[in-house]
């Protein structure tokens, strides 16, 4: 099984932001961590997830994926994600994560758990930690989808 762990974090909402994810195989461990300059904490949740799931280098185990976002956990285990395609994610924010998050979703078919944050899972902090440090870098890059939407 792969377990993966993601937290995002965003500085006044929006703000500058960042991301974190633990991704856990085995003995294997691998930490991934992105700063923006601007953008929203929902959106970092989602690429946490995101960036997690391209980073795997296999689909052939299970995967699990424990985040403390009810906004991604619930889209997503609770099906509201499926609805907001069919109606084209009308008046739903970040459709541009949601549709890049769909195809990994489709491949993995990750099973999501809601954590409580800040409550310390070591994994979930060791997570809000990279997501922390990574929105207040230097090199803070552009949330595309935030600052120039394609609406």
């Amino acid at each position: 099984m792969i377990t993966i762990y993601t937290d995002g974090a965003a500085k006044g909402n929006p703000g500058p932001g960042g991301y974190g994810a633990v991704l856990k195989f085995g003995k294997h461990r691998k930490e991934l961590s992105e700063g923006y300059r601007l953008t929203t904490n929902n959106r970092m949740e989602l690429l946490a997830v995101i960036r997690a799931l391209q980073a795997l280098n296999t689909d052939e185990f299970p995967v699990t994926v424990y985040s403390d976002s009810k906004y991604v956990v619930d889209a997503i285990e609770k099906g509201w994600l499926w609805g907001w395609q069919k109606k084209r994610f009308k008046d739903k924010k970040n459709p541009d994560l949601w549709l890049r998050y769909i195809p990994l979703h489709l491949k993995y078919k990750p099973k999501f758990v809601w954590v409580k944050g800040h409550a310390g899972n070591p994994e979930n902090e060791r997570c809000d930690q990279l997501a922390v440090a990574a929105a207040e870098g230097f090199d803070l890059q552009v949330d595309q989808g935030y600052e120039n939407p394609q609406n």
